[in-house]
């Protein structure tokens, strides 16, 4: 199974940039939806961005929508978070996740993705 790993975390001071990175290996093969969730301390693991298999349709949660990009270059098996005008309440840990599954990047507003990779914390200080 694809094994994805996330690089790119750090503290930041609000209003800052940050951008995330998931590399794919193992059978990467076939594209994947790709997605973005963040846990912060005390909450459940939240979905924030999606991208379809064939980046056709992306999806955003309200709290990141204008700020936060997703994108995917698939000759590198690697998924983007680009993260600007971050706020002390986007401290998290940001979770890369992927799934085979051929479906429209706002399925997974609420849907299930398959496989995930340990995370990598975002700190943003006020």
């Amino acid at each position: 199974q694809v094994q994805l790993v996330e690089s790119g975390g750090g503290l930041v001071q609000a209003g800052g940039s940050l951008r995330l990175s998931c590399t794919a290996s193992g059978p990467t093969g076939s594209n994947y939806a790709m997605g973005w969730f963040r846990q912060s301390p005390g909450e459940e693991r939240v979905i924030i961005a999606a991208i379809s298999r064939i980046a056709e349709s992306t999806y955003y949660a309200d709290s990141v929508k204008g700020r936060f990009t997703i994108s995917k270059d698939s000759a590198k098996n690697t998924t983007y978070l680009q993260m600007t005008s971050l706020k002390p309440e986007d401290t998290a840990v940001y979770y890369c996740a992927a799934d085979e599954r051929a479906y429209s990047a706002a399925y997974y507003a609420t849907g299930t993705m398959h496989y995930w990779g340990k995370g990598t914390l975002v700190t943003v200080s006020s």
